[in-house]
């Protein structure tokens, strides 16, 4: 099943897919709460909904026609990993790290499919990163273990982890550097856990700038996988329905290029992921 957020009259909407068609969830089954995260947190049975809704009549929407959101536009955490790729760690001068590089992003950061990815005003060295992220469906026990991890992620998507790089750079902690407002491009469409691979592995991960293939590499050579990923996160905190976390990007970001290549506007990157689709984001000045 897939499931994208579309906005109508400036509010996010919970959408199925259905084909190159989307179904207002909300409207085709009202029981269903009109933002994912709220769904998830009511413990909806979403993919039943979805099928519904499908076997409806329910009017349908051009995907294409549709003003997209963020897929959680405010999700409660976002968790994001640095150095999760063997080749990426290595152009950055770095061997495996001991733990996971985790850091947050807020919610002000993230853009849609389709939307603008924002070049800041106070820096030139904006750099794109390739990325595969999931949305968790349920809330984690502490403490789980990684064989039963994969079985709390409700879907996969694609996130572009924008990074303003001298920012990034000004302090120990990468936080700074990854929360300018627009920079988290989060879309189009959540691709349900049982329609993937388990724990997405095995996917093509490839990014684009302007068609130039910068970034191409598999979701298998992550460092961290998706079900030690969460077990390591268990330890620490409570991961509830309707958290993101984003698995880090593979070699080739603009930075560990000679000469280095930033992104400028008028730009576009493209985040393509075997079997979940493509993220594309324009780059535009900020205002």
């Amino acid at each position: 099943m897939r499931f994208t957020t579309f906005l109508k009259d400036d509010r996010a909407r919970l959408g199925v897919i259905d084909g190159d068609q989307v179904i207002d969830l909300n409207a085709a089954q009202p029981q269903v709460p009109d933002s994912l995260r709220a769904a998830l947190a009511a413990g909806v049975d979403l993919a039943a909904a979805a099928k519904a809704a499908i076997a409806s009549d329910a009017p349908r929407q051009p995907l294409a026609s549709l003003k997209l959101a963020p897929l959680v536009p405010e999700p409660g955490k976002i968790i994001c990993l640095g150095l999760n790729y063997f080749d990426h760690a290595k152009e950055g001068g770095r061997e495996k790290p001991e733990y996971p590089w985790f850091f947050f992003r807020g919610a002000t950061s993230l853009v849609a499919h389709g939307a603008p990815g924002i070049l800041p005003k106070v820096s030139g060295k904006f750099d794109y990163e390739a990325e595969m992220a999931l949305v968790i469906g349920k809330r984690v026990p502490r403490h789980v273990s990684q064989d039963d991890a994969p079985g709390y992620v409700f879907g996969y998507t694609c996130f572009n982890d924008m990074s303003v790089r001298d920012y990034q750079k000004r302090t120990p902690q990468w936080t700074i550097g990854k929360n300018f407002d627009g920079t988290g491009g989060f879309g189009p469409a959540l691709v349900t856990a049982d329609e993937l691979p388990p724990a997405a592995t095995g996917l093509r991960i490839q990014g684009r700038l302007n068609g130039e293939v910068m970034q191409d590499a598999n979701t298998t050579d992550m460092i961290w996988g998706v079900a030690e990923t969460i077990s390591l996160l268990s330890d620490v905190l409570t991961l509830e329905p309707g958290d993101v976390i984003v698995m880090g990007t593979p070699a080739g970001v603009g930075q560990a290029r000679m000469p280095p290549v930033w992104m400028k506007a008028g730009d576009t990157y493209e985040v393509e992921i075997e079997r979940i689709g493509t993220l594309v984001n324009t780059i535009v000045a900020e205002a």
